[in-house]
C-alpha cells in the first residue's frame, strides 16, 4: 500500500506580489502612523508641561511672599517697622518671581480679632493671591481672562508673648 507518492505536487499558497491590487500594502505607513500619533500626543503633553510650570512658579511666589511677610512682621520691633517690613519682603519676592503687581492682592490680620497688629502672643496671618495666566492664550473674545487660574498661600506665624513694641 503506497501513502504517498513523488509526482503528487501540493498547491502553495498565493502571495501578492506588489503593493497594487493587493489587500496588505502597509509599506511605508509605520512613518506616518508615528508622526502623526507623536503630534497628537507630544504638543498636548508639551503644553501641560509649560503650564504647570508657570503655575508652579508663580505658586511658589505667592507662598515666598506670605511666608517671608509673616514672619518679618511677626519678628519686628514695633507697628510702624512691622507694616514696612511686611510690605518690604512682600514686594521683593513679587519681584523676583515675576509676579504682576497689579495682580497680587495682600491681606494681613492679626489674631484674636482687635488686637493690634502685631501685638505680644498675637498671631499674624498674611494671605497673598494672584492670578497665573496660561501660557499661548490669545487675548481674542477674551480669552486670556478665561485662562487664568487663581493661587493663594497664606501663613501664620505668632509673635512672642515678651514682645514689648518698641
Amino acid at each position: 500500500m503506497l501513502l504517498w507518492s513523488r509526482s503528487r505536487k501540493v498547491a502553495e499558497p498565493r502571495r501578492p506580489t506588489s503593493g497594487r491590487g493587493s489587500l496588505g500594502g502597509d509599506e511605508g505607513s509605520a512613518a506616518l502612523e508615528f508622526i502623526g500619533l507623536g503630534v497628537v500626543l507630544l504638543v498636548p503633553l508639551v503644553y501641560l508641561v509649560l503650564a504647570l510650570g508657570a503655575i508652579q512658579g508663580q505658586l511658589l511666589g505667592v507662598e515666598s511672599a506670605a511666608r517671608h511677610g509673616a514672619r518679618t512682621m511677626s519678628s519686628a520691633s514695633d507697628e510702624r517697622d512691622a507694616a514696612a517690613r511686611a510690605d518690604a519682603t512682600v514686594q521683593s519676592a513679587i519681584e523676583e518671581y515675576g509676579m504682576d503687581p497689579g495682580s497680587v492682592q495682600v491681606t494681613i490680620r492679626c489674631a484674636p480679632e482687635g488686637a493690634g497688629c502685631p501685638s505680644a502672643g498675637a498671631t499674624v496671618v498674611v494671605t497673598v493671591t494672584t492670578k497665573v495666566a496660561l501660557p499661548l492664550v490669545p487675548s481674542v473674545f477674551g480669552l486670556d481672562r478665561i485662562g487664568t487660574v487663581p493661587v493663594q498661600a497664606s501663613s501664620a506665624y505668632k509673635v512672642s508673648r515678651t514682645w514689648t513694641g518698641g
